[in-house]
C-alpha cells in the first residue's frame, strides 16, 4: 500500500498545488491568533500550536488521493455516531450543553471533526449512487443516513452545529445533481412549514425547542425586553463593534472606554471573536475577514468546478460552503443579524479542534486541486 501512495505522489501536477488557497488560509488563521492574543494573552500559544498542527495535517491529507481516502468512507460514518454517541454518553458539558469528549486527558469537539467526515463520506456515496442521483429513493436514502448523526447533535444540545450540517447536505445535494423540480418542489413546503415551525417554537412552553433556546430567539426578535439578560451580550457586542468605527481602537487597547476591556464580553476568545476584531481593527479589519472568508469559500467553488469527478466537487464544495456559511453565522450573531447560536468562526476562534479539522479539510481540497481537469476553464 505504502509503495502504491507513493506512485500516486509521481502522477500529481504540483504546478495544479493552490497556493493561492493556502495563503488565504494562513492569512485568516494570523488574524485569529491576533485576535485571540488580545482577547486573552493566555491563549495565544495554543492557538500557535493548533495552527502549527493545522499545516502539518493539512499538507500530509493533501498528498493523499482522495479517492483512497474515501473508500473507507463507511468507517468515517461510523466513526462519527461513535464520536457522537460518545459525547452523549461520556461528554463534558458547559453553559448547558454536552459537546466535548476527553480522551487520555485530551479535550476536544467530535461535531467539529464530524464535519470533514460526513463531507468524506457523502463524496463516496454520491458518487458511487451517480445513476440514481434524480430519483427520489437516493434522495430519501440520503436523508436517512443524516438523520443519526444530526439527532446526535441536537441531543447535546447544539442547534448551531446542526444547523451547519443541514446546510452542508443542502450544498452537498445540490452539487450532486438532483432534479431541480424536487428542489421546487421542496421549497414551496419547507418556506410555508418553516414559518409554522417558526410560530410554534414561540409558543409558550413550546415542544419544538428548549426553553433557552426559545428564550435566544425572543431576545433576538425583541432585544429591548431582554437588555439585562440574554440580549445583554449582543447589544454590547453591536457596541463594541460600532465604537471601533472606521480604523479601530488599536491591537490590545488600554482605552477605557473599551467594552472589552471592561469585561461586558464573554466568550470574546471564541462564539464573539468577531467583536474583538470589530473594537480593534474597526470597518477595515472586519472587511478583511469578511473577504478572507468569501475568498476561501470561492475558492474552493472554483476548485470544485475543475475537480475530476464528483467526489471532488462534493469534498470543494462542503468544505467551503462549512467555512463560508460557519464564518458568517458566526459573524451574523455578532452584529445581532442572527440569534445566539455559539459556533466558532472558522481559523479564527480559540479551539484546537475547529482549527485542525478546518485545515483537514483544506488539505483535502487541496488534494482535488491537485488532480483537476484543467487549471483554467
Amino acid at each position: 500500500m505504502i509503495k502504491a501512495v507513493f506512485n500516486r505522489l509521481k502522477t500529481y501536477k504540483y504546478r495544479n498545488y493552490d497556493f493561492i488557497l493556502v495563503v488565504l488560509v494562513i492569512c485568516l488563521s494570523i488574524v485569529g491568533v491576533i485576535a485571540v492574543s488580545s482577547s486573552d494573552e493566555s491563549l495565544r500559544s495554543k492557538q500557535l500550536m493548533g495552527i502549527a498542527l493545522g499545516v502539518v495535517a493539512m499538507i500530509v491529507v493533501s498528498l493523499f488521493d482522495y479517492a483512497f481516502l474515501s473508500k473507507f468512507y463507511w468507517g468515517y460514518y461510523a466513526l462519527t455516531i461513535i464520536l457522537l454517541g460518545g459525547v452523549i454518553l461520556l461528554g463534558s458539558g458547559s453553559h448547558g450543553a454536552q459537546r466535548w469528549l476527553d480522551i487520555g486527558g485530551f479535550r476536544f469537539q467530535p461535531s467539529e471533526i464530524s464535519k470533514a467526515l460526513l463531507i468524506l463520506f457523502y463524496s463516496k456515496f454520491c458518487l458511487l449512487n451517480q445513476k440514481k442521483v434524480k430519483t427520489l429513493g437516493y434522495i430519501a436514502s440520503c436523508l436517512l443516513l443524516l438523520l443519526p448523526p444530526l439527532a446526535l447533535i441536537l441531543l447535546e444540545p447544539d442547534l448551531s452545529t446542526s444547523i451547519m450540517f443541514v446546510i452542508i447536505f443542502v450544498c452537498i445535494m445540490f452539487v450532486s445533481g438532483i432534479s431541480w423540480k424536487f428542489i421546487t418542489a421542496v421549497l414551496v413546503i419547507t418556506i410555508p412549514l418553516g414559518a409554522l415551525v417558526f410560530y410554534l417554537a414561540m409558543m409558550p412552553g413550546s415542544p419544538i425547542l428548549h426553553d433557552y433556546q426559545q428564550v435566544r430567539i425572543l431576545a433576538w426578535l425583541h432585544p429591548e425586553n431582554y437588555a439585562d439578560s440574554d440580549a445583554y451580550q449582543t447589544m454590547n457586542s453591536i457596541m463594541a463593534i460600532g465604537s471601533g468605527q472606521l480604523q479601530g481602537k488599536g491591537f490590545n487597547s488600554n482605552e477605557i472606554n473599551s467594552v472589552l476591556n471592561a469585561g461586558f464580553i464573554s466568550e470574546s476568545q471564541t462564539d464573539f471573536i468577531f467583536t474583538v476584531i470589530g473594537e480593534e481593527f474597526g470597518f477595515i479589519g472586519s472587511c478583511i475577514v469578511l473577504f478572507l472568508l468569501l475568498a476561501i469559500m470561492v475558492e474552493c467553488l472554483l476548485i470544485a468546478g475543475r475537480a475530476r469527478d464528483l467526489a471532488g466537487q462534493i469534498i470543494a464544495t462542503g468544505i467551503g460552503c462549512w467555512i463560508g456559511f460557519q464564518g458568517l453565522m458566526n459573524i451574523g450573531v455578532a452584529t445581532g443579524v442572527l440569534p445566539n447560536t455559539g459556533i466558532p468562526l472558522p481559523l479564527v476562534s480559540a479551539g484546537l479542534t475547529s482549527i485542525v479539522s478546518v485545515y483537514i479539510g483544506i488539505g483535502l481540497v487541496l488534494n482535488v486541486s491537485l488532480q483537476q481537469r484543467n487549471k483554467y476553464f
